[in-house]
């Protein structure tokens, strides 16, 4: 990760460690980098955030200046940028969006003509010239200043996209959004009514300050409550900008990515269309989804946490689904980003041609009880790397067996070491979590 861009882009309070300068300095090096042999065209959406708005005319500015034209897809979700970038020719885009983090906060994220996540030599080419401002770029003039075009079309072409996929109506189906006050304000109840659903919509009123606010996909349990107190038969919860998707089930149950994963890989390799057998996780998958797997016959691989570790391995090996616990799942026969929307339109179809509820669909998983606490450490690696602390999580892992797993890892963005266990019972969770943290305390690593 660099200096300002992680794995999921630029994110930081708008204004404060996110500024006007910032965004505009990165529209200046994007026109000029993708403008050198022709005159470029980027592509802008944003979420529903107070920020965004200025992110969008700073981003304009500064890309403009350099000669670009920008189109302007306003408020949309990021997998639609992905989509209008690599079906319109688009040199990159731009999602201005912080996705489930509070309204205060924003991001930018880049995105290559492919509609993947920008190259992070690209991103440090671009945190040189926020720095240093080397090279020079030198500003357009004349008929060679770019200019901004509204292209709403763009998003209508997304939807029209989305709306193509299934091959079955939802007709007599009883769904509910939840829109987060985000993104998916803007695009998901169009799909579904265009479907055919008895739509059920919650938190599509966005005002600026309110994404992300009790609802959504971070919290769940307000749409827990809507589908069970309406009787619906399914309900989906997106982040800010919708590249997640969580599920609830008739019951009103959470169906988590682990369990959408299950749900949609095991149909897939049903109807022979789970390409290499296999789907892709990333280490903090739940094991119930592992065992649930080998009952089924279907193989998986292990990536580092972070959607953009997944869509690697995809992509190096073939495989056409992936994801996190999060909801953030990747289809890759469709998309070349992890979609919320899309997430939930192929449970839809799993439903409707299995015949079945997503509680019965899921019910094959055993989610094992999960405890995960965080220790301020003054060195993640001496605290990760310490003797005693490794043979206190090796006791810990002879000790589960098959029957669960610990796993210890570094935060990669503070001084923090992450202790996870699943285990049979959350009181055995908790005892084995505490029992490695007690060690990391004894060995004087914990940062008080």
């Amino acid at each position: 990760m660099g200096k300002y861009f992680g794995t999921d882009g630029f994110r930081g309070e708008a204004n404060i460690n996110l500024t006007v300068e910032h965004a505009f300095k990165v529209g200046r090096f994007l026109g000029w980098y993708f403008g050198k042999e022709h005159k470029a065209r980027i592509v802008i959406g944003k979420d529903t955030r107070r920020s965004s708005y200025m992110f969008e005319d700073a981003l304009s500015a500064g890309l403009t200046a350099s000669g670009a034209d920008a189109y302007l897809l306003h408020v949309t979700t990021t997998p639609s940028v992905s989509y209008v970038v690599r079906t319109e020719n688009f040199d990159c885009g731009i999602m201005i969006s912080a996705s489930h983090n509070p309204f205060y906060d924003n991001g930018i994220k880049i995105i290559n003509g492919y509609g993947y996540k920008m190259e992070a030599e690209v991103e440090a080419q671009i945190e040189e010239y926020i720095d240093n401002e080397n090279p020079k770029i030198p500003y357009a003039i004349g008929e060679k200043i770019g200019r901004t075009v509204d292209f709403a079309a763009g998003r209508n072409r997304y939807i029209g996209h989305l709306i193509s996929i299934p091959t079955r109506s939802f007709k007599n189906m009883k769904v509910g959004l939840d829109c987060a006050n985000g993104s998916a304000s803007s695009v998901a109840k169009s799909v579904f009514d265009a479907l055919g659903a008895k739509t059920y919509v919650i938190n599509s009123e966005p005002d600026g300050t309110n994404i992300n606010t009790h609802c959504g996909s971070t919290h769940i349990e307000v749409l827990q409550a809507y589908v069970k107190e309406n009787g619906l038969d399914v309900g989906f919860a997106y982040d800010g900008d919708a590249d997640r998707c969580i599920a609830v089930d008739e019951n009103g149950r959470v169906v988590d990515g682990d369990l959408i994963l299950y749900v949609c890989g095991n149909y897939f390799k049903e109807q022979g269309k789970l390409d290499n057998n296999t789907i892709v996780t990333t280490i903090m998958s739940n094991l119930g989804l592992y065992k649930a797997c080998d009952k089924a016959g279907i193989s998986y691989e292990k990536t580092a946490v972070g959607d953009k570790y997944v869509n690697e391995n995809m992509m190096a090996n073939g495989h056409c689904i992936g994801g996190e616990q999060s909801g953030h799942i990747i289809f890759s026969k469709y998309a070349s980003t992890g979609d919320g929307i899309l997430t939930s339109l192929m449970i839809m179809g799993v439903i409707l041609d299995k015949k079945q509820s997503l509680s019965a669909l899921c019910a094959p998983v055993k989610i094992y009880p999960q405890v995960l606490k965080n220790v301020r450490v003054a060195d993640k690696k001496a605290a990760r790397e310490n003797p005693k602390v490794v043979e206190a999580i090796q006791r810990v892992a002879d000790t589960l067996g098959d029957e669960g797993r610990i796993l210890v890892r570094e935060s990669g963005t503070e001084p923090v070491i992450r202790v996870m266990v699943e285990a049979a019972t959350d009181e055995l969770c908790e005892e084995h979590v505490d029992a490695v943290i007690a060690v990391m305390e004894a060995e004087g690593l914990i940062k008080k």
